[in-house]
């Protein structure tokens, strides 16, 4: 059962514009519930032009710790009294910690997907991966693969300016050729087989389930695993395409609730079991499902 709301309960929350209907709170409510601690974790619905006076205004109220959605991912860091080296290089923030004088900032994406991954026996070390799109998750993502040990990283994106200059970056940072950027209608260029592709975009989520990034069969015949972060159809198109082509398929449900559970980790300052991370996964498909 819940801890009843008082005088030193703590609150946590998810800064966003605008939320809609999160199951964040889902999450973290359930894990004060299981672990006996006084926290509760809201929404905070907060306009562009608030950002600033919201985390200071957090920081007086002493909130323990925010998690950030779209828009504010990059637009929080000028505003944090520090940032986790990876938070810093990926160049955005979703986990907000209070520390002396502030918060530091870190990213649960990159490792909340890469425990979804390996949970369900995606290949990561020596693939060719393909990440499509080229945006804030995106980036993340690239990161978490080379950390991990990927052999090659294909970027494919709509603006293949944007591609090139991320897959740079990567080849910069870590100092050897691997990462290459290539407009989204070159994929024929691809290796031919076994690659991890994963789906960064937000083509194919409710309501749009019919979009797909590409259509050609050719391109799912390549195909040994498929990851989609979107959650919201369970299965996408993208998925639905690479399942008939004989691929492995995930969605981004899980990587939801593990960079959830990594954040609530850093606030916390326990670790939550794999018995209750299967158990909250379960109830999320729950709600989810109606």
């Amino acid at each position: 059962m819940a801890n009843q709301i008082d005088s030193k309960t703590k609150i946590c929350g998810l800064l966003g514009y605008p939320i809609g209907h999160s199951i964040s709170p889902l999450i973290h409510n359930e894990l004060a519930a299981r672990y006996g601690q006084n926290l509760v974790y809201v929404p905070l619905q907060v306009a562009p032009e608030k950002l600033k006076d919201a985390i200071a205004g957090a920081d007086a109220w002493e909130f323990l710790g925010m998690n950030v959605t779209i828009p504010y991912k990059q637009d929080v860091i000028p505003y944090l009294t520090q940032i986790d080296p990876v938070a810093k290089q990926i160049g955005a923030c979703n986990t907000l910690v209070r520390i002396e004088g502030g918060y530091k900032g870190y990213n649960t994406d990159a490792p909340g997907l890469y425990r979804a991954m390996e949970e369900a026996g995606a290949p990561i070390e020596g693939t060719d991966a393909v990440v499509l799109g080229a945006g804030g998750v995106a980036k993340a993502i690239v990161y978490m693969l080379a950390e991990h040990g990927v052999r090659r990283i294909f970027i494919l994106n709509r603006t293949q300016e944007k591609a090139q200059a991320l897959a740079e970056e990567l080849n910069a940072y870590y100092r050897k050729a691997f990462a290459y950027g290539m407009e989204m209608a070159a994929y024929r260029k691809l290796p031919e087989k076994d690659l991890l592709v994963i789906q960064a975009t937000n083509i194919g989520m409710t309501p749009n389930t019919d979009a797909v990034v590409i259509e050609d069969p050719d391109f799912y015949s390549r195909i040994g695993f498929a990851v989609d972060v979107i959650f919201n159809p369970m299965e996408t198109k993208f998925m639905a395409l690479a399942k008939a082509a004989g691929a492995g398929v995930m969605n981004g449900l899980k990587m939801l609730l593990y960079q959830g559970i990594i954040a609530y980790e850093l606030w916390n300052h326990v670790e939550v079991s794999a018995k209750d991370a299967q158990e909250i996964y379960a109830l999320m498909l729950q709600k989810l499902q109606g």
